[in-house]
């Protein structure tokens, strides 16, 4: 349990730049992005207990994360 955000531009600091292009011209991938924050935010609430949670609810959490970081990097990736 690491209890620090996995905020889009730690994880991908080479595609910085991209990410704040591609969420001003891509609605989807702003969308993606934003998908991507909630549940990373909810997941750092559970972590650090703010907002306790059962094992459950927080794994399909980190699953979701994973889907969207998943998709974010293939967007990322596009030439």
């Amino acid at each position: 349990m690491s209890h620090v955000p996995h905020e889009l531009a730690e994880e991908f600091p080479e595609y910085v730049e991209q990410i704040r292009a591609l969420k001003k011209t891509s609605a989807h991938f702003a969308r993606l992005a934003e998908d991507y924050h909630q549940v990373n935010r909810a997941i750092h609430r559970y972590e650090t207990r703010a907002e306790p949670v059962g094992p459950e609810p927080e794994a399909s959490l980190r699953h979701r994360r994973v889907v969207l970081k998943d998709q974010i990097y293939a967007m990322l990736r596009r030439p």
